[in-house]
């Protein structure tokens, strides 16, 4: 591990040069809400943000993309693969988190090229979390910071007003942390200030307090499927499933052929699905398996807290508070409902 200190204005060039040789996708300031998208120059990028609008996943698993093109002449469908390098600049911990969690999904079983392949293509920066959202509660999730973390290539901590720490732990990280003019090797006091700013975001960024170990989870949940928490909730649910669609570890999706005008090529594309949506679990003959607005809020808390557990040991939610600030109705707080569940078997 080397880890190097940077001054933001050093830190800047190198964003400028880096935007001017490949792509980047950095925080920036939309319309009074943060959000990823393509950076052009240093001084749009902002590192200080709360929390963005989408997490970064929609840079590995699109709201749509196109995954074949099909010609009716044709015999083979020709296979889209999105193969161009990128660099994710600024990603938080939690949102890491998340994109560890869907590597190890996307490679079970059947390995999903198309994932697969933008994930081999990305090098990820994180960035340490300089100002907490009002919902987060990744502290109580264990993803506030990211030094026990593995998979990452760059990890950026303020430890300054205008000074920076940065730390690579790949190959890729290592080349692209080697472009940066000006760094010098960080000493015991600048790896004080980090430990600093890792202890503080471990306080701070529970703005919803878990009263339990998120490893009891699946336990909890297995003894409370008949709960009366569930009816409750959805009484007051739209099903519109943006608690669903600003999720980061969500990667339900649809398959479609979509015929183009000339009634002979087309396109099979993916777009995001959620389980909140009444027409997730319908299938031929019009039988919906979750037709109830209960059952599919009861499903949403099942597949983070136990089903994913089950399937690779994680606990599907990262404590971005995404779901919580997205839902009109004020039902879709993970912390509450846990606790509630909680409180009725102690």
């Amino acid at each position: 591990m080397t880890v190097r200190v940077v001054p933001r204005a050093a830190l800047d060039a190198w964003v400028n040069d880096l935007v001017q040789r490949q792509k980047v996708y950095g925080v920036q300031l939309k319309e009074e809400r943060f959000a990823f998208g393509p950076l052009v120059r240093a001084a749009d990028l902002r590192l200080d943000y709360d929390v963005t609008l989408l997490p970064p996943k929609k840079y590995f698993l699109p709201q749509r993309e196109v995954l074949s093109r099909f010609d009716r002449f044709k015999v083979e469908f020709e296979p889209v693969l999105a193969d161009e390098p990128f660099v994710l600049l600024g990603v938080h911990p939690y949102d890491f988190e998340a994109i560890r969690q869907l590597d190890a999904i996307f490679s079970r079983n059947h390995p999903d090229a198309h994932y697969l392949t933008r994930r081999r293509n990305a090098t990820i920066v994180v960035s340490d979390v300089e100002t907490p959202s009002q919902d987060v509660f990744a502290a109580c999730m264990g993803t506030a910071t990211a030094d026990c973390m593995d998979g990452w290539d760059v990890l950026l901590t303020r430890i300054a007003d205008a000074t920076y720490a940065v730390e690579a732990r790949t190959e890729k990280g290592t080349a692209l942390v080697g472009q940066i003019q000006g760094t010098k090797g960080a000493g015991e006091a600048d790896l004080e200030q980090r430990r600093a700013v890792w202890d503080r975001n471990r306080d701070v960024l529970k703005k919803h307090q878990l009263r339990m170990n998120p490893e009891d989870l699946p336990d909890l949940l297995a003894r409370s499927y008949d709960h009366p928490v569930w009816e409750e909730k959805a009484a007051l649910c739209y099903s519109c499933g943006s608690c669903n669609l600003v999720c980061p570890t969500c990667y339900c999706f649809d398959v479609a052929d979509e015929l183009h005008w000339d009634l002979q090529t087309g396109e099979r594309t993916r777009h995001w699905d959620g389980c909140m949506l009444e027409k997730f679990a319908e299938v031929a003959g019009g039988h919906n398996f979750r037709g109830g607005k209960a059952a599919r809020y009861r499903h949403r808390y099942y597949r983070k807290g136990k089903w994913i557990h089950d399937l690779t040991g994680d606990i599907a939610c990262v404590g971005c508070g995404r779901c919580i600030s997205a839902c009109t109705a004020k039902i879709a707080n993970p912390v509450e409902v846990f606790n509630r569940l909680m409180e009725a078997t102690s």
